[in-house]
């Protein structure tokens, strides 16, 4: 007698359905998010899907991701992995940034989710879809340089121009963006300078006297803040800010470190 065969069960995959429609929308086009639902839902579940949940961002611009609360949860459970897949009405319904859209396109790729529109006929799951993502991860490369080449020119420019670039070190404070000697610190800090030149007391001692770890200690000392100068990626400005050291004690205790 042949022994009865268990069927071989298959894990569906889960999908996350995302409408959105703006007040604008509804008044002009007609757009509904019932409508938008119900194609995602009938269109994932023909290729195979369970619905994991449908999101749905109701009277929200497509102006930026930050102000949709059920896209950005949506993208919270992606990164977590909780579906496989994002089916979309139109990429406007997504967003209208075409930045916005290849950047988190470009991540939800790095996270193994696809991405599926339903009226512009594209889907990331297939040879062709795979093209496309390549093509998005350029373009979200090329974005993330041009970022990171106006942040560095934009540094550049506020050191040259004597701006402080990151935070306020020990004898100074922030007023207003503008760094201001603070003036108990700063006499503490003199007198740190002061007692690498004039005692025989070890970098570890004057640390643990000032709270100071030694490393921290030997950063205190090299920092050319104190001279009134600010420095960004190894270029050195004079800055708007007010010395706290003078230059021949400074360069004494740079020679005696």
């Amino acid at each position: 007698m042949t022994p009865k065969q268990t069927p071989i069960q298959t894990e569906k995959l889960l999908a996350a359905i995302y409408v959105r429609v703006s007040t604008q929308d509804q008044a002009q086009h007609g757009f509904s998010l019932d409508a938008q639902q119900d194609s995602l839902i009938n269109y994932a579940k023909a290729l195979g899907y369970e619905i994991f949940k449908i999101y749905r961002d109701e009277g929200k611009s497509a102006k930026d991701l930050t102000h949709r609360p059920e896209m950005l949860q949506m993208l919270k459970d992606a990164e977590e992995k909780k579906f496989a897949a994002i089916f979309v009405y139109k990429l406007d319904r997504f967003s209208r940034s075409i930045k916005d859209l290849i950047l988190t396109i470009d991540q939800l790729k790095k996270w193994g989710i696809d991405f599926i529109s339903l009226q512009d006929k594209i889907e990331t799951a297939s040879a062709s879809g795979k093209l496309m993502f390549h093509i998005i991860s350029a373009f979200a490369e090329f974005e993330r340089n041009i970022i990171g080449d106006r942040t560095t020119f934009g540094m550049n420019r506020k050191a040259t121009e004597g701006g402080f670039i990151t935070r306020a070190p020990k004898g100074y404070k922030l007023v207003n963006k503008e760094l201001m000697v603070d003036e108990q610190q700063a006499e503490e800090i003199r007198q740190i300078f002061k007692e690498v030149i004039e005692t025989d007391f070890s970098l570890s001692k004057i640390a643990r006297k000032h709270d100071l770890t030694t490393p921290g200690l030997i950063k205190l000392l090299k920092n050319t803040t104190y001279l009134g100068k600010v420095k960004f990626a190894d270029q050195e400005s004079e800055g708007k800010h007010p010395a706290i050291i003078d230059k021949q004690l400074f360069e004494q205790v740079q020679n005696k470190l």
